[in-house]
């Protein structure tokens, strides 16, 4: 998006395109420049003006992009071909059978399984110290605020549909929620938190611990598909989660400051009249 929130194209036609304004600091030309003296039609459509050159510097300068376009393809046929899982049988779960020797190693090892769900307690307790502590000791209150966002919103998907627990679940009296208690699937809030988290310490240039964090925070993903304590989605989404309410946290900010500076504004009107 370019100052005004127009798009940019990903690549700008070289026949009818100036020079000076076919690329600005390396930039490609945006959209609303090609549209300023011509009005929009089928006829004169930005597609219209596209080159096979065009098209190989769009493969040459946005590779991810057309790796994305090609799993797209790919899905949809995946889609159209696969035959679901019956209502009979347990769900089909990728990280799971990734894990199946980790899970049968473990299964019949409870005291090595106590030890990995303690330690996994700790990694949540460092994860909720971390987050309250920049709001009470640090005053920055955004990853705590995205904390409460991503829990709330996890407690109502949860609710919404709750999930059956994976077959060969591996509890543990010593895992959080203590108690080995019952506990919503969907998204993983273990992964979510510890990703808040991070992201805060890499805001505040603590890069070491951030690292650590994450590292942690993969053993911790790959411990909950071995003990089958969520499904793979738990987890990816999870990640998800983390990144997405950490920037909700950061609107709610923002839109929190910009209503005081407003009101602060009237109220100096107010005073001076």
């Amino acid at each position: 998006m370019n100052g005004n929130g127009a798009p940019y194209v990903l690549r700008t036609s070289r026949k009818n395109a100036p020079k000076s304004s076919r690329q600005e600091n390396g930039l490609h030309v945006p959209l609303v420049k090609r549209l300023e003296k011509k009005k929009m039609g089928v006829g004169k459509a930005s597609f219209m003006n596209w080159s096979m050159e065009d098209a190989l510097d769009v493969a040459k300068y946005h590779p991810i992009l057309c790796i994305f376009a090609f799993s797209l393809f790919f899905f949809m046929a995946v889609e159209y071909t696969l035959f679901m899982v019956p209502p009979s049988s347990p769900p089909f779960d990728i990280g799971f059978l990734l894990t199946q020797p980790l899970h049968s190693f473990l299964a019949p090892r409870p005291a090595l399984n106590n030890l990995f769900a303690a330690l996994n307690t700790v990694f949540v307790g460092m994860q909720t110290t971390y987050i309250l502590w920049t709001w009470l000791v640090e005053g920055r209150p955004r990853a705590t605020i995205s904390a409460l966002f991503m829990f709330t919103c996890r407690g109502i998907l949860g609710y919404s549909t709750q999930l059956p627990l994976p077959q060969g679940f591996l509890g543990s009296g010593v895992d959080f929620p203590v108690g080995n208690v019952s506990f919503f699937l969907f998204y993983s809030g273990h992964v979510a938190a510890s990703l808040i988290a991070s992201l805060d310490m890499r805001r505040m240039q603590r890069y070491e611990m951030a690292w650590t964090f994450d590292v942690l925070n993969v053993l911790q993903g790959i411990r909950l598909l071995v003990t089958r304590g969520h499904y793979t989605i738990d987890v990816a989404v999870g990640v998800g989660a983390g990144f997405f309410f950490d920037s909700l946290a950061a609107k709610y900010e923002e839109s929190k400051r910009k209503s005081h500076q407003c009101c602060n504004h009237k109220s100096d009107k107010i005073t001076s009249n």
